[in-house]
């Protein structure tokens, strides 16, 4: 089945990407930790700066552009603590370039100042939550207010935002602030499906997603859980879509087996890629098709 948005997307893509003679380029992110994954769920969840950046130089030398950052507190905890930020997004620097997306989302129960600190390193990337999810037993509010706050100060600073949309109605309100001219070309969106109480991962859902972005946009599929991580791999290259894996998203690398490191995981999504007949983007790559300030 051919999708008409996604055939008007392709020429932007080629253009950006000029000399790619495979199916695409395709963009791998790894978010090597998250704010709710513990220990328990699995112990090669890396925790500490120099885990983080070791675990982000893994992935990378794997195949991943992009990092999806959070960071932890002494114990272990989530923090939005910006000199934690700092002292994690250094230590990468020192081994490699990969492009960094610091989380505005952190974890439940964060006020949206404390979301916001990380955007004061004026990062290249940063998500944009787009609306209130529910969030397994809990839930997360983002007004239109916050999301107008949000897109105002990555506007400022030049930060590229990744529109996370976790529900159809996210879409819309995407579209408002693109209307308002709070965020503007290339769009950029991460499509979340399977988050415990909200909306389910299958091909359906997500090219129903797909179809209803703005044309030209480029997005990534994410999928929560074993399951939904791995298939979204397998759902998003036949539609052109950027693919996400790590810890974060899935402790599991096949069922009842935990992952040995996020690097595992975008090894496989790289390998899965390129029997598709797509190219691995590297972080120039990224800089250059969503336009960065690098």
């Amino acid at each position: 089945m051919e999708f008409p948005i996604l055939t008007k997307a392709r020429a932007p893509l080629k253009e950006c990407l000029k000399g790619c003679h495979a199916m695409y380029k395709t963009v791998i992110t790894c978010a090597v930790t998250g704010a709710e994954t513990t220990r328990k769920d699995n112990a090669n969840l890396p925790l500490t700066p120099e885990e983080i950046a070791d675990a982000a130089h893994e992935a990378y030398l794997a195949g991943a552009a992009i990092l999806h950052l959070h960071v932890r507190d002494q114990a272990g905890q989530p923090t939005q603590d910006i000199e934690v930020f700092k002292k994690t997004i250094d230590l990468i620097g020192r081994k490699c370039d990969m492009v960094i997306e610091v989380t505005t989302g952190g974890a439940v129960g964060m006020s949206l100042e404390e979301r916001m600190l990380p955007l004061g390193l004026d990062p290249e990337m940063a998500s944009l939550d787009c609306g209130t999810m529910n969030f397994g037993e809990d839930h997360i509010v983002n007004t239109l207010p916050m999301m107008r706050e949000m897109a105002s100060a990555m506007q400022r600073r030049g930060i590229r935002p990744t529109l996370e949309c976790f529900d159809l109605s996210h879409l819309d309100a995407a579209a408002q602030l693109i209307k308002e001219g709070l965020v503007t070309p290339p769009f950029y969106y991460g499509i979340v499906l399977n988050v415990p109480s909200g909306v389910r991962y299958d091909p359906e859902t997500l090219a129903f997603f797909v179809r209803r972005l703005p044309k030209g946009s480029f997005w990534t599929a994410i999928g929560i859980g074993g399951k939904a991580s791995l298939q979204s791999i397998y759902g998003a290259i036949p539609l052109e879509g950027f693919l996400r894996v790590g810890l974060e998203d899935n402790v599991y690398f096949a069922k009842g087996v935990l992952a040995e490191s996020n690097a595992q995981l975008v090894q496989r999504a790289a390998r899965i890629a390129r029997e598709y007949g797509c190219e691995i983007a590297t972080p120039a790559d990224v800089r250059k098709l969503l336009q960065l300030r690098g």
